[in-house]
């Protein structure tokens, strides 16, 4: 949690906020944030997996912090200071379905940014998520990792 709060202050939350984001709440280890379009979400969901991924370039795998992000667009329920709702479920099934340091977004915002981002997609086909009544088509961002490279011997 000590590393995440690092990031959080170095990365996510500078990222949020050059994106217009807003956190909605936290969760253990998990965010809900609000964007106001889903160009804004995905570009933002871009510069903290990148961000992400040149931080721990030369930490050893199993001290990295990876994120798994989810976007959707759709209707959701403001209460209070939360956010309910269909919309809010699918991000956060979508989420789940993310690889370590990858982004999966749904075919509405798909459709809204292709194009639009520094990004291509890979279209994973139609997805049953839990709790969700019908299928969802995914598509999961091409971000580039960058390698990580053990040190060379001169000979």
């Amino acid at each position: 949690m000590a590393r995440l709060k690092i990031l959080r202050d170095a990365i996510i939350e500078p990222a949020i906020a050059d994106a217009h984001g807003r956190i909605v709440k936290t969760m253990g280890d998990g965010l809900l944030i609000e964007f106001p379009s889903s160009v804004d979400a995905v570009r933002c969901a871009i510069a903290i997996q990148s961000g992400m991924a040149t931080r721990s370039s030369d930490t050893e795998a199993d001290r990295r912090v990876e994120l798994r992000i989810g976007i959707h667009a759709g209707d959701v329920v403001v209460d209070d200071t939360d956010l309910l709702g269909e919309g809010v479920n699918i991000a956060a099934r979508l989420e789940g379905v993310a690889p370590a340091g990858g982004v999966s977004i749904s075919e509405d915002v798909w459709r809204q940014v292709d194009g639009k981002v520094p990004t291509t997609f890979s279209d994973m086909g139609e997805v049953v998520l839990k709790n969700i009544s019908r299928p969802v088509r995914v598509y999961r961002a091409n971000l580039a990792r960058k390698a990580r490279t053990s040190p060379r011997r001169m000979r």
